[in-house]
């Protein structure tokens, strides 16, 4: 029902460009999160981005409301809300190196449109909007209502949302156009434990000087070293051989100032994905576990540290935490340490099945690294999210999406989380495709125009099916 009308709608010359201009005008603002101001949390960007945003819609028909600068609504009709869409305006960084346009010029080029925040998620909150004015254009009574949530602070810890759902309740429903198509209803626990140790300083040469590694917590390394002292660079280079052979990572190793700096070149990646990345870190140190260094308390650690996460080890064989549902297996990736000669501190990232438990999981990593003499922080699992496939809500979902692809829906379990990771029944629907890989946080960022328009006319079949049904 309504399939003709909608596709007449959004077919129209007018209103394709009417969507574009949105997307440029709104892309044009650098909304990366800045210091915080009096009035506005995330500082001037995301401000005045969501500022933007709120003109655009209320010159569109819609009634608005700004909580504070954290997030700001726009609402269909003034029924009971049924339905929450929930995308938002804050950017990365924009990074160097683009090459196609700047980052926030906006271009279209053919199918493309170019621009930091075109795919993620200003982009995807247009679309929503332009799917709300679509039903109110067509004249589709409606029950429930349907609120487009726009946040500016998902990039750095959602904190934005916190804010919203102290004052507001959750809809029944609420989707995310921020992820893939067709539907993500299962998204992976999580554990990002930092652990510690402290040692007597080893005097005895060859020994480790220091271990430098990690950027971020969710980022698998790319690259790491490590000063020695006491061996030649000639002689490691016996040792890095073999590892190259082993890991596919590359040593480069030279002489500075008495001693020999080692750097691991492997390819850094995404946590949630560990195994498409090729981890400089663990490659480190099996090297380091390999080589003839006198034996003392911090080559210990750091033996102990390589036995619990050896190279290729992405599934948690070696700490003892392996595991694996529907929702697929648990990921862990060593990702940062820091290593004198008298202390080290490191983190890890766990992507954790939906059967995992702060039993399974937590306690026993910690049980682990207190047998290695290394001190573990004690948090609990930040739990799995999961809504039934089952659902009327799903089904409505996945019906939408094969109605307008002509391809089977189905549901998706990720290992990443989405800005509905803590809401009951918040799933991430579009609206990107799967396999086509539109720069999220690199540079040339775009999003394809008739994936923007297909998923613009899904989003409003969408809204008609959750919020026109009595």
């Amino acid at each position: 029902m309504y399939q003709q009308q909608i596709e007449a709608y959004f077919h129209s010359a007018e209103h394709r460009q009417q969507m574009l201009d949105a997307i440029v005008r709104l892309c044009r603002i650098p909304s990366e999160k800045g210091s915080p101001m009096p009035g506005k949390p995330y500082g001037e960007g995301p401000a005045a981005a969501l500022g933007e945003a709120l003109k655009l819609a209320q010159e569109l028909g819609f009634p608005v409301k700004n909580y504070d600068n954290y997030v700001g609504a726009v609402d269909l009709c003034d029924k009971a809300s049924r339905l929450d869409i929930l995308a938002h305006l804050d950017v990365v960084p924009a990074g160097e190196g683009w090459t196609v346009t700047e980052p926030f010029a906006p271009l279209v080029v053919g199918d493309r449109i170019y621009g930091r925040g075109t795919a993620d998620d200003k982009g995807p909150a247009i679309c929503a909007l332009f799917a709300m004015k679509a039903v109110k254009d067509l004249g589709i009574p409606l029950s429930g209502n349907c609120r487009l949530i726009l946040g500016c602070d998902e990039e750095c810890g959602s904190s934005d949302i916190r804010h919203y759902y102290a004052q507001e309740p959750e809809a029944p429903m609420t989707f995310s156009p921020d992820a893939d198509f067709p539907v993500i209803n299962t998204e992976k626990g999580s554990l990002h434990s930092p652990f510690t140790a402290e040692f007597s300083a080893g005097e005895t040469l060859p020994r480790i000087c220091s271990v430098e590694c990690g950027v971020k917590v969710n980022v698998v390394p790319g690259t790491a070293k490590a000063v020695l002292e006491g061996i030649s660079a000639e002689e490691t280079r016996e040792y890095t051989d073999a590892v190259t052979m082993d890991t596919g990572v590359a040593f480069q190793v030279l002489e500075q100032d008495a001693k020999t700096v080692v750097t691991a070149v492997g390819t850094s990646g995404h946590a949630a994905m560990p195994e498409n990345a090729n981890n400089a870190l663990t490659a480190l140190l099996e090297l380091l576990s390999c080589m003839p260094f006198a034996p003392c308390e911090g080559l210990e650690r750091i033996q102990a540290i390589h036995q619990m996460f050896p190279h290729g080890d992405y599934y948690g064989e070696n700490a003892g935490v392996a595991m694996e549902d529907f929702s697929g297996k648990l990921t862990i990736s060593l990702n940062m340490l820091h290593y004198d000669l008298t202390s080290l501190k490191g983190v890890y990232d766990c992507r954790a099945s939906l059967c995992a438990t702060d039993n399974t999981l937590r306690d026993v990593l910690l049980a682990r690294f207190a047998k290695a003499s290394i001190q573990m922080e004690d948090t609990p699992m930040n739990p799995a999210h999961h809504v039934p496939e089952d659902s009327p809500f799903i089904q409505a979902l996945l019906r939408c999406y094969q109605q307008y692809t002509g391809e089977p829906g189905r549901c998706i379990a990720i290992g990443g989380g989405t800005y509905v990771h803590h809401l009951k029944n918040g799933v991430a629907f579009g609206c990107s495709k799967i396999g086509v890989d539109n720069h999220m946080h690199g540079v040339d960022e775009f999003a394809e125009i008739s994936q923007l328009l297909l998923s613009a006319k899904i989003f409003t079949q969408a809204i008609i099916e959750l919020c026109a049904q009595p």
